[in-house]
């Protein structure tokens, strides 16, 4: 599988841990950045991390940031993504489950290296299960258009 990375200066650290962990797995990583814990702005590198899942560069995507909200914020603001923000590996398996989320960010100030890794494996180990959810799904993309629902 094929991974679009990005991370802030605070998310540096486990966004390399994670980027070690899914290539021992097989995965194929595109890091689009941070690469040092200079300071950094966190939208720059969920943008560039969701350009490249949108695209389908990157089949899914990994954010960290301190708390993995903002640049979840600016990952959500590219069309055809769908970030979450998890703190524990079941609520990321039922993004992929029930909402098809194609992208999941992590805290490093809010959880560990482990738990990030059991977080990124529930979310990437999940298939979308289709049925009544793609029809809430589609309403996403309904949404992105400037629809009235």
């Amino acid at each position: 599988m094929r991974i679009a990375m990005g991370a802030d200066h605070a998310g540096f650290g486990l966004k390399q841990e994670l980027a070690q962990h899914l290539a021992a797995l097989g995965h194929e990583i595109v890091d689009v950045g941070t690469t040092s814990t200079e300071r950094t702005d966190y939208p720059v590198w969920g943008a560039r991390a969701a350009r490249a899942v949108a695209t389908g560069d990157a089949e899914f995507g990994v954010l960290v940031c301190g708390s993995g909200i903002g640049i979840s914020i600016a990952a959500n603001k590219v069309p055809g993504v769908r970030a979450v923000v998890c703190t524990e590996p079941y609520s990321a398996a039922m993004a992929r489950r029930h909402n098809d989320a194609n992208m999941v960010a992590v805290g490093e100030r809010f959880v560990g290296v482990d738990m990030a890794k059991a977080i990124v494996d529930a979310f990437l180990g999940a298939d979308f299960e289709g049925g009544r959810h793609a029809d809430r799904v589609a309403l996403f993309s309904r949404i992105e258009a400037g629809e009235e629902l």
